[in-house]
């Protein structure tokens, strides 16, 4: 197995340069160290193994400040096997420094990154922490609370009740985040035309509440992304793209970006598809998969994600996804998703229809739906297409989002998306 984020391979305890990777795990994740492995992978072993471990526990304990939680044990061929466990009490310091492991390296996290394990190893989060404003009015927030559950007027207690406030220690950034004027970056919206060169359209939407944030994208969106149709006597009207899914995606990417990135939310709207980009990675102890099914068990701003399900905004924590997935069940073409270390970038394509695939391309789709689980050579026996036409189509629906592909080299296989 190659070294990894969350394995690494010493030859020997000689240099120190494992302890930042000690310090790396117990602040993200946990991992495991085993020496007496070669970088190249050669099993080499330790020669008087428990004395080794005891020289290590010994570095460990002087080390690395708090003290994280590990174990050591031997392997039947020598070497010593290092797990770390994530720990509480962040940051985990070596030399008085904070490492964040990237890739197969541990490196010196920056200074935003340290004020965030000290907030975590406090169990807190910026949302929590007082506000820089605190003359603060909630024009927005009452009326729509007023709205949805039926208050008279927003008071104090319900402030408290909402975590937005208390007597300690006043208004916090989340209430910041909701109140009508604040310092907080918002949303940057672009329309493009024929290419990032051409820019139809622009508005930004900052300081102010992320409820008004939201409604103003969703009057943008509207403005481009529907129209009227009529049949007959009846006058339809037509989503380019799901509105269900945009306002989803937006209300997620409020409730869950990093606010503490002085940043804006940037949606870049195009012919053929919307992008939205999230300032903040996934929040610690949630893996790209996790976040995809739906299976969130960490919410990165727990008070604001509350407003906004009392509000109605959004459903249970971590259905945003699937709810985005779901408004798209009929649609050939798919959203997409990025993960980024520092950001996640959602896609949602205008929706496609049977009639702007080419009939070959739709015998290949119909063949895919079928089987479920097809290679290329079984298409091409099916389809009586040959290599390069088929590949071409593939392609296509693979670019559409329709299709998924699986494996590798002769074991690559396709399935509807």
């Amino acid at each position: 197995m190659r070294e990894n984020k969350r394995l690494e391979y010493k030859e020997n305890m000689e240099s120190g340069t494992f302890l930042k990777t000690i310090s790396a795990y117990a602040n993200y994740g946990g991992g495991k160290i085993i020496f007496g492995i070669a970088d190249d992978g050669t099993v080499k072993g330790i020669s008087k193994p428990e004395e080794a471990c005891l020289n290590l526990e010994n570095k460990i304990n002087d080390s690395i400040k708090p003290v994280p939680e590990y174990s050591i044990e031997i392997g039947e061929d020598s070497t010593i096997i290092l797990s770390v466990c994530e720990g509480p009490y962040k940051p985990y310091l070596y030399k008085g420094k904070a490492y964040k492991r990237y890739d197969s390296a541990a490196t010196e996290v920056d200074r935003l990154e340290y004020g965030r394990l000290i907030l975590e190893g406090q169990n807190q989060s910026y949302e929590e922490l007082p506000s820089s404003m605190q003359e603060l009015t909630f024009d927005r927030l009452e009326e729509e609370l007023k709205e949805s559950l039926g208050i008279t007027s927003l008071n104090e207690d319900i402030l408290k009740t909402l975590e937005l406030y208390s007597e300690k220690r006043g208004f916090n950034n989340a209430a910041a985040l909701l109140a009508d004027r604040n310092q907080f970056p918002g949303i940057d919206m672009i329309r493009f035309g024929s290419s990032i060169d051409e820019i139809m359209d622009r508005a930004t939407f900052e300081h102010m509440s992320v409820l008004a944030q939201l409604s103003s994208c969703i009057e943008m969106f509207q403005t481009y992304y529907q129209y009227e149709k009529i049949e007959g006597v009846e006058r339809k009207q037509i989503d380019k793209i799901p509105e269900k899914a945009f306002r989803e995606a937006i209300a997620n990417a409020l409730v869950h970006r990093a606010w503490d990135v002085r940043a804006s939310i940037k949606i870049s709207m195009f012919e053929d598809r919307i992008e939205i980009s999230s300032p903040g990675g996934l929040p610690a102890g949630i893996g790209r998969e996790e976040y995809l099914n739906g299976q969130i068990s960490v919410l990165r701003n727990p008070i604001l994600g509350n407003v906004f399900f009392r509000l109605k905004y959004i459903e249970k924590f971590g259905t945003g996804i699937m709810r985005i997935n779901r408004s798209y069940s009929n649609a050939l073409e798919k959203p997409s998703y990025q993960i980024f270390e520092n950001s996640i970038q959602v896609v949602l394509p205008v929706i496609a229809s049977d009639e702007e695939l080419s009939e070959k391309d739709k015998k290949i789709l119909d063949i895919i739906r079928d089987k479920g689980t097809v290679s290329r050579s079984e298409i091409e026996k099916l389809a009586g297409t040959g290599k390069d036409s088929t590949i071409r189509s593939l392609n296509l629906l693979l670019k559409k989002h329709i299709i998924e592909k699986t494996g590798a080299g002769r074991g690559v296989k396709y399935h509807i998306r």
